[in-house]
């Protein structure tokens, strides 16, 4: 299948084009902005070189062929170092509620000759994903933009099964130099996120110690 098919398909099946497009995004999302504006600040070096994307997979240990999914993918910048962690026989859902994203990720890994990443678009209580037997799901800099978390867990918890893993990388409110720190409805704690953990049915079971002002902990599903 050509890659623009595989985007189209992916994205059939999660959600409607028209539904999320109908409104805009920041209507519906913390912070939101349109992906070509996104695109600029996710992309810039200064970011990247913050972000230790190669130490930060490699802690993950991902095995070759393991499903994945990038939680709020936005460029690609993470999807396509896991596609090279789990190898051809693996899968990465770089699933994204904006689909201009889509294009920009299928670009991506192209060009890293990857043919194992299918952009997926989701919604915003439920990232709509394609199957449901994710191994682990990576959630980096994004759940304090999800309005409805606890929903939006709860519903990444029923695309995994027993033993799966979550990890979430985010902004901790706790922190005398958090980001966000004017917009307390973009704020979360580490408690928070176990509780609503907790209610989709994983439990904390690894946490690292990698930035000055993020929490970076892993979770895995028990029932």
């Amino acid at each position: 299948m050509q890659h623009s098919a595989r985007i189209w398909l992916l994205a059939s099946m999660a959600a409607p084009l028209g539904a999320t497009t109908a409104i805009p995004l920041d209507a519906l999302q913390l912070g939101g902005r349109p992906a070509e504006e996104w695109a600029l600040t996710l992309e810039s070096g200064q970011r990247l070189s913050r972000l230790d994307i190669e130490e930060v997979v490699a802690a993950f240990e991902l095995q070759v062929g393991d499903v994945v999914a990038d939680i709020g993918a936005g460029t690609g910048i993470f999807s396509v170092p896991m596609a090279q962690a789990i190898g051809a026989s693996g899968v990465v859902l770089s699933q994204e509620v904006d689909h201009g994203f889509l294009p920009i990720i299928q670009g991506k890994a192209h060009d890293a000759g990857f043919e194992n990443v299918y952009p997926v678009l989701g919604e915003f209580a439920d990232p709509k994903l394609p199957r449901r037997d994710v191994d682990f799901a990576l959630i980096h800099d994004v759940l304090h933009h999800v309005e409805q978390r606890d929903t939006f867990i709860y519903a990444l918890g029923q695309y995994m099964g027993a033993g799966s893993r979550i990890v979430v990388v985010d902004y901790d409110m706790d922190l005398d130099n958090v980001s966000h720190a004017d917009e307390p409805e973009m704020l979360i704690s580490p408690e928070q996120v176990a509780g609503w953990m907790a209610a989709a049915g994983f439990e904390q079971t690894r946490e690292w110690d990698m930035f000055e002002n993020k929490f970076v902990i892993e979770y895995s599903k028990v029932d």
